[in-house]
């Protein structure tokens, strides 16, 4: 795998430990993106990946609600999404691992204007994930905030390292 930078490790060690204290490494997993830095180092640590990519997730929910899985995940997937309530009600799997990353009120959305599908349609305070998961038919069961020291100067920086950026839940239909 290429180097990758400070920030992403910690999202990729956190990831990591939340998913082996609360997922085996035996479970058959269906991501919902694509291949990318975090499934690869995902599956350099032991894990079974399939990934359910190339769809447009707002237009098609349907295109994961496949059998045979014993958990989705979705790692910074929904805030890039106008209806993630779909995506989440025609999940078919029993448990559900996602992370999104949390509003900041020091900081815009994020939004490239070169890449529609680079863009933040949401950046979620935990309480509204938590809803979001709970009307879609999904049953909290762990949950786990960190955030991500930058190693740049200014008073941005300074409150990356103070100020949770990340969001990640486990939660199982009931």
């Amino acid at each position: 795998m290429k180097s990758i930078a400070k920030t992403e490790r910690v999202r990729f060690q956190n990831t990591l430990i939340f998913l082996e204290k609360n997922l085996p490494k035996t479970a058959k997993i269906l991501d919902l993106g694509t291949p990318n830095d975090l499934s690869a180092f995902l599956t350099q640590n032991g894990y079974k990946i399939d990934h359910a990519h190339g769809q447009d997730f707002d237009l098609h929910p349907e295109v994961i609600a496949k059998d045979g899985y014993d958990a989705v995940t979705i790692f910074e997937v929904l805030e890039h999404l106008v209806n993630p309530m779909g995506i989440l009600q025609a999940i078919k799997a029993p448990r559900l691992f996602a992370s999104v990353p949390l509003d900041l009120w020091f900081a815009k959305a994020y939004n490239n204007n070169k890449d529609p599908y680079d863009r933040h349609f949401h950046e979620f305070e935990d309480w509204q994930f938590d809803w979001l998961l709970e009307k879609s038919g999904w049953e909290i069961v762990n949950t786990e905030k960190w955030n991500t020291p930058v190693s740049k100067i200014g008073i941005r920086p300074i409150l990356r390292r103070f100020t949770p950026r990340y969001y990640m839940i486990e939660a199982k239909r009931p």
